[in-house]
Parts: structure tokens; sequence; C-alpha cells
């Protein structure tokens, strides 16, 4: 089931809970940011349905990267709703191409009061450039954290198609690498799949979009991020 909410920059958020689930329900909860295409929420929802359907709630917002500020307010906005929703418990960040640095970095970079997710996922994503929630690089971040970050670390959890174009494979490798030599719980799954196909997408040139695909490379890639989301949230597999 989806509904929408308004956030109150005005933008808007999908949330996908699973058919029949009771509203009281404690569920477990993600927050899934799109790439750099402005308010595109709808592409990320045959894997926000997907996750959802295996008893999750999933948050979707819309934000723009062509703001002045790359998107972060948007961001950190639906992060503070994310949070205000789940409370004190647990939530998982994720994110697709330019959202993926932007998840990501908020494990290897705490927001200012020291919150950090229950776990990140990284998908066809980059993390030697700033990230757009913290303005700094994921891998910048690992070489100069504290000891004490360090010796707690979160479960990161990338998923990257061996086929991607517009994002080289190896982003994710070089950062699978860094996070183990750091002692982070890690993993990398590489579906043949390109840069939409691990969202169960193609991108449409007629309208410059991605579409919902059946093809096999978002059979492969979606069913890799899903199965990253489910373990990320503690679900049993599909």
């Amino acid at each position: 089931m989806i509904t929408e909410s308004v956030l109150p920059n005005g933008k808007t958020l999908d949330i996908h809970t699973p058919d029949g689930a009771d509203a009281t329900a404690a569920l477990p909860t993600l927050l899934l940011w799109h790439g750099i295409g402005p308010d595109e929420r709808d592409i990320l929802r045959p894997v926000a349905q997907a996750v959802a359907a295996a008893g999750a709630v999933v948050l979707v917002p819309d934000w723009r990267s062509d703001e002045p500020d790359g998107g972060r307010a948007h961001l950190l906005c639906s992060l503070g709703y994310a949070q205000e929703r789940t409370g004190i418990g647990p939530l998982v960040v994720a994110g697709w191409s330019a959202g993926a640095g932007a998840a990501v970095g908020l494990a290897t970079r705490p927001t200012a009061n020291g919150w950090r997710p229950s776990a990140v996922v990284g998908i066809a994503g980059r993390y030697d450039v700033p990230a757009r929630t913290t303005g700094t690089a994921p891998l910048d971040d690992l070489a100069t954290r504290s000891v004490d970050v360090d010796a707690d670390p979160i479960p990161v959890h990338l998923v990257h198609g061996t086929e991607d174009v517009p994002v080289d494979i190896r982003c994710s490798r070089e950062f699978a690498a860094a996070l183990g030599g750091h002692g982070w719980p890690v993993d990398l799954e590489e579906p043949a799949s390109d840069h939409a196909g691990v969202i169960m997408g193609a991108y449409d040139p007629a309208v410059r979009r991605i579409v919902p695909s059946g093809s096999a490379a978002a059979v492969a890639g979606g069913k890799a991020t899903v199965a990253a989301l489910l373990t990320a949230l503690s679900l049993p597999l599909l």
C-alpha cells in the first residue's frame, strides 16, 4: 500500500507499507533516497514495494540535487521525518546513485548529536566524492575517523552492477575494501546488471527517465538490491 505525505519543506514523500499491516505495529523502517534526477521518488517504487511486501515501512522522499546546497536540506528534512516517525527504534538509510553516498555518509560521519542509522545500504554509488548529507567523502571519513567510531562500526551493505557505465563498479569495490580494512562489517553484491537495473528499471530515452523493466538485468539487479535491503532490516529474504 502506498500513501503520500508532505514534508515541512513541501516535498512529497511516499510511504510504502505491507498490505493489511496493523497501523499501530512497530515495523522495521527504511528511508530510501533516489539519485541525482530532481524529484524522482517514483523510480524507486518497484524496489520499495518489494521491501514493503516483506514486512517493512519504506519512506521514499523527493529531493532536488539542483538546489544551491545540492539537496542537503531536502535530504536532512526527510531524515528528520523518518527519525521522528521511528522514535528510538532502528532506522535503516539507503540510497541509489547520488543517494548512495548521501546514505552511507551518515555512517562514516555521524550527525552533530552523534546519531547514526542502524545500518546503511549503498546502491550503485560513489564514495570518493562529498556526500550530499555531510559534505565529506565517505572514503575520506574512514581515513580521519576517530578510534571510537571505528571501534563501534555499523553494517554497510553495498550493491553494484557489473555492467554499470555511469558509475564504475570499482567505486564500490574500493570502498568495501577500505571499510574492511578498518574492521567494519561490509558486504558487496555484484549482480549482472547496469545502473538502472539495480532498481528494477531501464533508462527510456524517449521520456528521459528510468522506467520499470522486466529485463534480465533488472531482475538480477532488483533481486540483489532487495536482498541487501532486507538483510539490513533484519527481515527474511523473499
